[in-house]
């Protein structure tokens, strides 16, 4: 069993910065992307930033230029550091797991979170 665990929400004014963690825990032989989705009351859960086993990027373009995104490979983990912290950024925030490996056959299976809170107010 995988499990995901997500750490480093809170409570930030707005200008200032957060870094959240996750870990993959469980039997793992791979994990082909990891990345970060957020969601607010109402709306759909949107892609934040993802990062792939070659290292390619993705972000949303609300994000880019103020969010990073980067991983640990050896530990299945994911941070993602959040800079310049807007209003707008308040949501809860998933971590999601793809493409993860946890037997020799190969089979492939997708993983979340339970989510953190990260919210940007004065």
């Amino acid at each position: 069993q995988v499990q995901i665990v997500e750490s480093g929400g809170g409570l930030v004014q707005p200008g200032g910065s957060l870094r959240l963690s996750c870990a993959a825990s469980g039997t793992i032989f791979s994990i082909y992307t990891m990345g970060w989705y957020r969601q607010t009351p109402g709306k759909q859960r949107e892609l934040v930033a993802s990062i792939v086993t070659g290292g390619r990027t993705n972000y949303a373009d609300s994000v880019k230029d103020r969010f990073t995104i980067s991983r640990d490979f050896a530990k299945n983990s994911v941070y993602l550091q959040m800079n310049s912290l807007k209003p707008d950024d308040t949501a809860v925030y998933y971590c999601n797991a793809q493409g993860v490996v946890t037997t020799w056959l190969g089979n492939e299976s997708d993983y979340w979170g339970q989510g953190t809170q990260v919210t940007v107010s004065s």
